[in-house]
């Protein structure tokens, strides 16, 4: 028996495209001798559709694709992905009104054979925690489906349904499944692989089953898909395996009545680091890319942050797609601009530099009389932040150019950065990446180089900036740690606090320093208001701001 998974990097929304690829990629397993060709979670659609589920129109529309895509298919079959509307599957559940609300909808998998719709599988298991929220629109399914798929019986899932014990996998394996499909809408973050394989592995060692994972690629919003697709066998043994974040068609041969394969492509591991660079620039590319955006800006300081949010921008659109702006102020150091220009020429990308002293005397000028008796602090130096905010989007409207924001995981959660300033952007690639991994990735891009970066090779980030101490340089002698711990420090507390919902009491028992962990903590609270005004940015850990982590801003909660 011969399978293709076909990992695809779906729009949200374009159903046509989405059905078009679909095809594309059906025929050209068929054409490599696939019996069976298995797509990944909601690919009709793309993943996650979000409040699209609710507008009848979409919903219409999807059922109008899967129909044409059905007739494209022959006799090897396809799994495809989609929501089905389900209302007037089972009267007896009351759904109330005609909108497609929650319960309304079915995560569905249709088997497509021959021009019909042969089976239907509504998956079981609706998650309803982290980046997910299929509670809101889709209702549990409750029948299994096991067809016979050339004399072979195969066993239908869906993503959640692998992850966890018993289930629709256990049940299908009892019932005979040789097979068992799982297609997947897997969201990229570090240790992501091992989670996968764990939940596969046991489920084929319990079952005695082949396990075909597929999973999306790409970035959409706030995610990024890594692929990574695997066929794993009875034994648990992995025995091919998809690219990671490439569209890829992987066609592999087994046996399942001996639980052998012929041999199979195989996609060597990224290390972490390797991998969290490539979600963010995939996730960068795509997100401009499918948003109708061909060039980026980005404000560049020679500080660390902003290095690499330019090469990760480079790599993801090309240096001639790129212009790095440079604002120096009476407050930058010589090395800084020195160090930016170093940069932007290592990259090959555009350099634009915009004088703000004038600017900023304006400023002062205007607001004397009101600023008259107070002593200059916070406010006059977020003044200069947020002029660079207005130039980068003036810039911007003017030409057509997508403004990428620069902030890191660190000073996002503790409020280190100036609404309508430097989080001025439409995406933010760095928002979920610690300062202490800025500094890892930056290693990294320097001493690696993979085909699809369209950035040159070699070291990109001048040493200058790397070894430089963080500051924001908005007043002489500026540095990160005259209001931050240490950023190793700071780090620690806030994986904990933020990723875990680690209590001040049990940070400590880890051995943290109370009053650090009391005055990060309170940080990190007074700082929602700003983060809820945040661009998206890429996912790299296990909870990342946003969709994952949703903290009222009004909040006297103080434990």
């Amino acid at each position: 028996m011969r399978i293709a998974l076909a990992q695809l990097n779906p729009t949200v929304g374009a159903v046509e495209a989405n059905a078009a690829a679909l095809t594309t990629a059906y025929q050209t397993a068929v054409d490599g001798g696939a019996d069976l060709v298995v797509s990944g979670e909601l690919g009709l659609t793309g993943y996650p559709p979000d409040d699209l589920l609710l507008k009848p129109a979409f919903i219409a529309t999807v059922g109008e694709q899967l129909a044409t895509l059905a007739r494209r298919v022959g006799v090897p079959p396809l799994l495809v992905g989609f929501p089905e509307d389900v209302r007037d599957v089972d009267d007896a559940l009351g759904v109330i009104g005609e909108d497609a609300t929650p319960q309304g909808l079915a995560n569905s998998a249709a088997l497509l054979v021959d021009g019909r719709i042969a089976h239907v599988y509504r998956k079981q298991r609706i998650p309803n925690y982290g980046v997910f929220d299929e509670a809101r629109y889709f209702r549990a399914g409750t029948d299994l489906v096991v067809a016979d798929v050339g004399g072979t019986a195969v066993g239908l899932t869906v993503c959640e349904d692998l992850w966890g014990p018993g289930g629709p996998v256990t049940e299908s394996a009892r019932r005979g499944a040789k097979v068992v499909l799982s297609p997947n809408a897997s969201p990229f973050h570090h240790g992501k692989r091992d989670e996968r394989e764990r939940w596969a592995r046991r489920h084929a060692l319990d079952g005695g089953v082949w396990i075909v994972y597929v999973n999306l690629v790409g970035g959409q919003d706030d995610v990024a898909y890594d692929g990574d697709s695997f066929v794993m066998a009875p034994d648990g043994t992995v025995v091919a395996r998809a690219a990671q974040f490439a569209e890829d068609l992987l066609i592999v041969e087994i046996d399942p009545v001996v639980s052998s394969a012929q041999a199979a492509p195989w996609t060597p591991r990224l290390e972490h680091r390797a991998a969290i660079y490539e979600a963010i620039v995939v996730g960068t590319r795509d997100y401009l890319d499918k948003n109708g955006f061909d060039r980026a800006l980005i404000g560049v300081s020679g500080g660390i942050d902003s290095a690499l949010t330019l090469a990760v921008a480079v790599d993801a659109l090309g240096p001639e797609h790129v212009s790095g702006v440079a604002m120096p102020s009476p407050h930058s150091s010589a090395g800084s601009i020195t160090d930016a220009k170093a940069l932007v020429g290592a990259l090959g990308c555009n350099w634009i530099e915009l004088r703000i002293d004038e600017i900023m005397d304006a400023f002062s000028s205007t607001l004397a009389a009101p600023f008259a008796g107070t002593e200059e602090g916070v406010a006059e130096e977020n003044i200069q932040s947020r002029i660079r905010g207005t130039l980068l989007m003036a810039l911007s409207n003017k030409l057509g150019h997508l403004v990428l924001a620069t902030g890191n995981k660190s000073e996002y959660a503790v409020g280190y950065a100036t609404l309508y300033g430097d989080m001025a952007g439409g995406f933010a690639p760095l928002k979920d990446v610690y300062k202490t991994v800025v500094y890892e990735l930056c290693a990294y891009r320097n001493a690696a180089h993979r085909e699809n970066w369209l950035g040159p090779a070699g070291t990109v980030i001048p040493q200058a900036i790397i070894d430089k101490p963080p500051s924001a340089e908005l007043r002489p002698d500026q540095l990160d740690t005259d209001s931050l711990p240490e950023y190793e420090q700071l780090d620690a507390v806030l994986e904990g606090y933020v990723e875990r919902y680690d209590s001040v009491d049990r940070l400590v028992a880890d051995g943290h320093d109370r009053a650090l962990v009391t005055k990060v903590t309170r940080m990190v609270d007074r700082a929602e208001y700003k983060r809820r005004q945040a661009p998206p940015g890429v996912k790299v850990t296990r909870r990342a701001f946003g969709r994952e982590r949703r903290l009222p801003i009004t909040n006297a909660w103080g434990g």
